[in-house]
């Protein structure tokens, strides 16, 4: 694969369209043109890749209208699509796939244009609510692969802390004792396998929630501490 063998859809694509197409001027490797319009920069790669990306985002200091032609296998982009089109659409750069097979042909996924972004704002306020309710730092940034302290899981090392230190236990006395607000959903949901409930309304560690009571990784200094 080259990117020569993209330039002759390229150039049928836009000529479809009424541009006159040349190549190779100067670092550009489409220039097209069509009447008074702002010129069409197009640059040709048989990959997505950052330098493709780089070359896009250069251009854009010559002229407003730039597109990025790359070639779409018979696997397409696969789970990389939305993130292209994402980052396209960020930059402001446009998107184009070239087809090889059965016929040569450009299809047209994204247009040059300024990018207002809109925020999600519910998602971003439930990170800032993670952010308070997390006590301390306990995790390190950068890592994969290892458990996740979450407020979540901090709350709940409290409830099982207080378990262990007075044994069973109702979710109110509990929420009195540690100060955790959800310590009666945290204790029905039982999501980590900790808790059972021993009465009506009362509730004991399992094994598993009594291993967890030591777990120092929440750097919870005491079963009262709030978060």
């Amino acid at each position: 694969m080259r990117e020569a063998d993209l330039y002759p859809p390229v150039k049928a694509f836009l000529e479809g369209q009424g541009y006159t197409v040349k190549s190779e001027i100067g670092h550009l490797d489409v220039l097209a043109v069509r009447g008074d319009e702002p010129p069409v920069v197009v640059e040709l790669k048989p990959s997505f890749s950052l330098a493709l990306v780089l070359q896009g985002v250069e251009r854009q200091s010559l002229f407003d209208h730039v597109y990025l032609a790359v070639y779409h296998g018979p696997k397409g982009w696969g789970a990389r699509y939305k993130d292209i089109l994402r980052l396209c659409r960020r930059l402001g750069l446009g998107l184009l796939a070239v087809h090889l097979t059965p016929q040569p042909r450009v299809e047209a996924h994204l247009d040059p244009g300024p990018y207002a972004p809109r925020l999600n704002t519910t998602k971003s306020a439930r990170l800032l609510r993670e952010f308070e309710r997390r006590v301390g730092d306990p995790n390190t940034g950068g890592t994969a692969g290892i458990k996740r302290m979450t407020a979540y899981r901090q709350d709940a090392l409290r409830c099982a802390a207080h378990l262990a230190a007075q044994g069973p236990s109702s979710p109110a006395q509990i929420l009195r004792a540690t100060g955790v607000a959800k310590a009666a959903s945290i204790l029905r949901a039982d999501h980590y396998g900790w808790f059972e409930r021993t009465a009506r309304g009362i509730y004991a560690l399992t094994p598993a929630g009594a291993a967890s009571s030591g777990d120092q990784d929440g750097r919870i200094a005491h079963p009262t501490s709030q978060a």
